[in-house]
């Protein structure tokens, strides 16, 4: 039996793998995915990470896994498909076996959520796209759109005006969500036309991509704007239903944690961006993975104490 299970392999997950292994505690990481690092793999440039300015999201991952696997963190890709707690046990199960342990840290993310409007599912991969640094590269020298207004749509937005000849950003309000910086920055990028106060209604292709139908909410006019790609930006959904019946969750699937990570579950806490926290960031995920452990350690620390109280 572990010390310590960890769900998830991302920035939060990692930074709890770490602190877990320098506390001397045995400790094993699940991971469905084949590649450690969570969204951040999704992200072209990390500019807001202390000391590492500039760098990539790819390559900030593997810096975490690679820290990780220096302390001699154990990890099986897995997929989850059940978790429970058996008394002072936890075990989860997955598609290569049970594994138990005193504590769990869940650390599983969360996903970009999609726009729902017609021709989205049909044209996934086949224009439509959720990471404009994974595909990108694609579309050089073509004009896309970008759905959204938070720092996501306006990073992924600069991203593309590099190397697209036309950047259509669609944000259903007058005003952006995102960064000062970022909307300055988008401002002021010649190729990228900001198409605010509309609602992106459809996505128009048979094979590929070929257009996108923009509402405008203030005129209630239609407008259909000729692009290859799109790429959606509006937000994300917590990966927490493996865990739904077993810790408490608000409306939106967040697992209800503060900044303990504790759960509503013994011994079982929360880490990253799949709970309920003001900021979703790279440094707050970091974060959380070392609270979680601090948590989880004095958590096996009072049932050791209890245990040998018991028995004298």
């Amino acid at each position: 039996m572990y010390d310590v299970i960890i769900l998830g392999s991302g920035p939060a997950g990692l930074s709890a793998a770490i602190y877990a292994q320098r506390a001397r505690l045995s400790t094993l990481i699940i991971e469905e995915k084949p590649l450690s690092g969570g969204q951040i793999l999704d992200t072209y440039e990390v500019d807001n990470y202390p000391g590492l300015p500039g760098i990539t999201g790819f390559e900030m991952g593997q810096k975490f896994r690679a820290h990780a696997d220096k302390l001699g963190a154990e990890v099986v890709n897995a997929q989850v498909l059940e978790v429970k707690v058996e008394g002072e046990k936890k075990v989860v199960s997955t598609a290569k076996g049970d594994y138990e342990a005193k504590s769990l840290i869940i650390a599983t993310g969360a996903r970009h959520r999609k726009l729902g409007v017609p021709g989205e599912d049909k044209l996934v991969g086949m224009g439509v796209s959720y990471c404009a640094t994974c595909d990108g590269a694609f579309f050089r020298g073509k004009s896309v759109a970008v759905a959204g207004g938070g720092d996501v749509a306006l990073e992924d937005a600069l991203f593309l005006a590099r190397g697209c000849e036309k950047v259509y950003l669609i944000h259903r309000r007058d005003e952006f969500r995102g960064a000062g910086i970022l909307q300055e920055r988008v401002r002021e990028t010649p190729n990228i036309e900001l198409v605010l106060n509309s609602n992106l209604i459809s996505i128009q292709g048979e094979e590929e991509v070929s257009s996108v139908l923009v509402r405008n909410n203030k005129e209630n006019t239609d407008r259909e704007i000729p692009v290859q790609g799109v790429f959606i930006a509006v937000g994300i959904e917590p990966n927490s239903s493996a865990v739904k019946d077993l810790v408490a969750q608000d409306a939106q699937g967040y697992i209800v944690a503060g900044e303990d990570t504790k759960t509503s579950a013994e011994g079982v806490f929360a880490a990253g961006d799949v709970r309920t926290k003001q900021l979703r960031q790279v440094l707050t995920a970091a974060a959380d993975g070392a609270n979680a452990v601090t948590s989880a350690e004095k958590y096996i620390t009072e049932k050791n104490q209890s245990f040998f109280m018991t028995i004298q």
